[in-house]
């Protein structure tokens, strides 16, 4: 028995393939969800060269639950992110931090059958997140990576609402942290390479905005006490390391695979700190959903149709650095 759905693979060549993938009955907490939308991330775009179904940022409608499903009922609206399942019995799981649990579930590693570029999928309950009422379907995909992954670097970096917030990058990641970082009442100063998206910028919650390209240091008067760096590969360090206030936090985000190296003296003398950091554990995930539909925060999106060629048009923009700012696929 069980039943089958269509997904979207990746291949060696890095061409998108259609295929089924087979699910058996419903067991335990497992939910069946008819994808309705999908955010497409850069990380997608690393895994479309391998043997597995891409997209994590899915949102849909409840199809079918399983014998021990509790809150989630057919016809909610869900979505799901980066993580699928942890032990919840080691230490960070019994702490809120099962995002890094040693058995965590991630995109990439685990569940290769399925993801969000798909008509369907299965996870547990435990894992789905209800989509807010006032959120749209649309609006919601995309925060369930790129604003999971920013809301949470604010969160781990104690930002308050007299912080001063420098980010780095107006691209999917940096229009949402500019966005909740500004709705949480900070100073919020964005860094980008020229002028192009500065409107953008200040429409979406910046007071300050500087283009850094050809510098070889800023001027930006009161120092920052939080730099949170959204783009796709690391900034020039000594360039920013000193507009740090004492015991600044620096939080690198995005994904790029070179050595981190950095100015060392500033680093000790001011007590700065750098935070690593991945996409929210549940709690601070439902915070953010939350967050986003009481502020009216929303990504800017480019919309796709979710079949092959949709996903491929979809990730050929993004690879070329013309995606204005996430993309989401539609079914």
């Amino acid at each position: 028995m069980g039943f089958d759905f269509t997904v979207y693979k990746g291949s060696h060549d890095g061409k998108v393939l259609k295929s089924t993938t087979h699910k058996d009955d419903l067991k335990g907490d497992q939910v069946l969800v008819k994808v309705t939308h999908s955010g497409a991330c850069f990380t997608d775009v690393h895994y479309r060269q391998a043997d597995m179904v891409l997209g994590h940022e899915g949102v849909g409608i409840v199809a079918e639950i399983g014998p021990d499903v509790k809150d989630l009922k057919v016809g909610d609206r869900v979505g799901w992110g980066y993580e699928h399942d942890s032990c919840g019995r080691c230490k960070s799981c019994l702490s809120g931090w099962e995002t890094m649990c040693p058995d965590r579930q991630m995109y990439g590693s685990a569940d290769l059958d399925q993801g969000s570029f798909a008509s369907h999928a299965v996870w547990r309950e435990a894992f789905l997140f209800k989509i807010p009422p006032n959120l749209s379907p649309e609006d919601a995909a995309p925060l369930m990576c790129a604003g999971s992954t920013v809301f949470n670097a604010l969160h781990v970096a104690n930002v308050v609402s007299t912080s001063r917030v420098g980010i780095i990058g107006v691209g999917g990641l940096g229009h949402l942290a500019i966005q909740f970082a500004a709705k949480m009442g900070c100073e919020t100063v964005v860094f980008s390479g020229t002028e192009s998206k500065k409107d953008d910028a200040i429409k979406l919650g910046a007071k300050e905005f500087y283009a850094t390209k050809g510098l070889t240091s800023l001027d930006i008067g009161k120092p920052l006490d939080h730099l949170i760096v959204t783009t796709s590969s690391q900034p020039d360090w000594h360039l920013y390391i000193g507009l740090m206030a004492p015991c600044g936090t620096i939080s690198p985000i995005s994904v790029d695979n070179k050595d981190l190296t950095i100015p060392y003296m500033p680093l000790l003398l001011n007590t700065l700190r750098i935070q690593g950091g991945v996409v929210s554990a549940r709690k601070v995930h439902r915070e953010m959903l939350d967050f986003a539909a009481l502020h009216g925060i929303k990504s800017i999106n480019m919309h796709f149709p979710l079949n092959v060629n949709g996903i491929e048009n979809c990730l050929k923009t993004l690879t070329e650095g013309k995606m204005r700012y996430r993309g989401v696929l539609v079914a």
